[in-house]
């Protein structure tokens, strides 16, 4: 599929027909806005035999008093994967309505925790209803299911543990926000720029602005290029709060690269503490 190595991480409408009714499969909506209607969405129409789960509420922890969004503990991430239908040796199809976003941080938290076997699927519900595939209104409920929890802990990174890799060799972080946001021209947070010494590799730029489709294995390596990423050694990604940096790491690990880690306080973290180092400005 278009030169990947990992093909296996996406799903096209035509795969997904396909396998839609195959047992040790579940496909998550993961339709979300801010006010809560993402639920409503999903009982408007749906991918059949797909479970809604809200990834801000379900699959988040929340620091208190800021915007910092954590994994979930294990046992609210096994809760939420029994009343989903997901669990041990299953393969979890993930989509959204959003470029991927949601679905590819999901797809971090599963990977996260040990489950491999999360394909997105390419385009999302649009996609999937332009392909003809069936909708569905029906609530599914699935029966409980087992998921054991297998943490991989070089998937993520805190705030500390960056400080202590900056200018190491053989690690490269990756900012994923817009261009505007890296240089500290704009954000959000008590000081504006990005981490010292890292690579702005915005997020909504590995895929196609009108189909959502990730970009193909030649151009996300001429993007990485351009930013001048190498191909050695361990990326760290992050932007404001996880899911530009998750949607990073997925076209990162689709083609290819193994060492592949997320800051998951991201800048809404760095950028309100006094003791960490900043930049402004792009780099040449």
């Amino acid at each position: 599929m278009s030169g990947y190595a990992r093909p296996e991480l996406l799903a096209t409408p035509e795969w997904l027909a396909e396998n839609l009714d195959r047992p040790g499969f579940g496909v998550l909506d993961l339709r979300w806005r801010p006010d809560g209607s993402g639920r409503r969405l999903y009982a408007t129409g749906h991918v059949p035999g797909a479970t809604y789960i809200d990834w801000r509420a379900d699959l988040t922890e929340q620091e208190e008093a800021s915007d910092i969004l954590l994994l979930p503990g294990p046992q609210q991430l096994v809760e939420t994967l029994a009343r989903a239908g997901v669990g041990n040796g299953m393969v979890a199809v993930l989509y959204d309505d959003s470029g991927a976003g949601y679905a590819a941080r999901v797809w971090w938290t599963l990977r996260a925790y040990g489950l491999e076997s999360a394909r997105i699927l390419v385009g999302g519900l649009e996609a999937w209803r332009d392909f003809g595939g069936p909708i569905s209104t029906a609530v599914e409920l699935r029966p409980p299911i087992i998921f054991t929890p297998r943490l991989q802990p070089r998937s993520r990174l805190t705030a500390s543990e960056v400080k202590q890799l900056l200018g190491s060799a053989g690690v490269q972080l990756l900012d994923a926000r817009p261009p505007a946001e890296f240089a500290g021209h704009s954000g959000g947070t008590r000081r504006l720029g990005h981490i010292p010494g890292a690579l702005n590799v915005p997020a909504a730029a590995t895929a196609d602005p009108r189909s959502g489709a990730f970009l193909d294995s030649d151009e996300l390596r001429s993007l990485l290029r351009r930013a001048g990423v190498n191909a050695r050694g361990r990326l760290i990604c992050y932007d404001w709060a996880g899911l530009g940096a998750c949607k990073l790491a997925f076209a990162l690990t689709l083609i290819g690269f193994d060492d592949v880690a997320v800051y998951e306080g991201g800048w809404v973290e760095w950028g309100d503490r006094l003791d960490l180092p900043v930049e402004t400005g792009h780099r040449d």
